[in-house]
């Protein structure tokens, strides 16, 4: 049986606001999660470090609701690209980059988009639904990555904070689906932490069994 999967929880310090996440998704129902370490290459230099076990965080996984089956965790890295210079590291022969079970990249501009979606070994191309994209998408490079097996990855918990980013989630997305046909979708929550009301659950995993099929109706007309 086909179960619910968030392939993106950032992987901050607070390894106890970590836990109750992964408690909430269990919780709910989901089946597996991806920890998320986010480089940002126009922050500071950056290294790629070796992904950290899940068992080195987690001594105990949670059950999964309605099963005997203990929540899968899953290790991602994602790149943030403002500069060509910036896809080198994923070209490269890094041993590092390889021990992650999915590999990202967030591109700012046109261009690198259009690189991640044509040449980039990459699983997932993160679209930005804070703020109006700076361009327009095209379908060839969208058909291509498309046919190179690659997902394309749109935030719900932004939508959910704020009534500005949420015009910018469901404008981008349409965008998107325009383009794409609905194929090749992934949602995701970037949930940071679970809600501090309650202890069994997180406000983004909560709110998106009751607005995510909303959205994927409201994305595709």
């Amino acid at each position: 049986m086909a179960g619910f999967a968030d392939l993106n929880l950032p992987q901050g310090p607070d390894k106890k606001a970590l836990q109750s996440l992964l408690e909430a998704a269990a919780h709910l129902g989901y089946s597996a999660v991806a920890l998320n370490h986010v480089i940002d290459f126009k922050e500071k230099k950056q290294e790629i470090v070796k992904p950290v076990s899940p068992s080195e965080l987690f001594p105990s996984l949670p059950i999964v609701q309605g099963t005997s089956k203990r929540i899968k965790v899953l290790t991602r890295l994602t790149l943030v690209v403002s500069d060509p210079s910036h896809c080198n590291l994923l070209r490269s022969t890094s041993a590092n980059i390889r021990l992650y079970d999915i590999i990202a990249v967030f591109p700012k501009t046109e261009k690198l988009f259009h690189i991640a979606c044509t040449t980039l070994d990459v699983d997932l191309v993160c679209i930005n639904v804070t703020e109006k994209l700076p361009f327009y998408f095209r379908r060839p490079p969208v058909n291509m990555a498309i046919d190179r097996g690659i997902y394309f990855e749109l935030l719900y918990t932004p939508a959910i904070k704020d009534s500005t980013m949420r015009r910018y989630t469901i404008s981008n997305a349409i965008s998107l689906m325009q383009i794409c046909k609905g194929k090749n979708i992934v949602i995701s929550s970037g949930a940071e932490r679970p809600c501090p009301a309650c202890s069994h659950s997180c406000q983004p995993v909560r709110e998106v069994h009751a607005r995510v099929q909303p959205s994927l109706f409201c994305f595709s007309l």
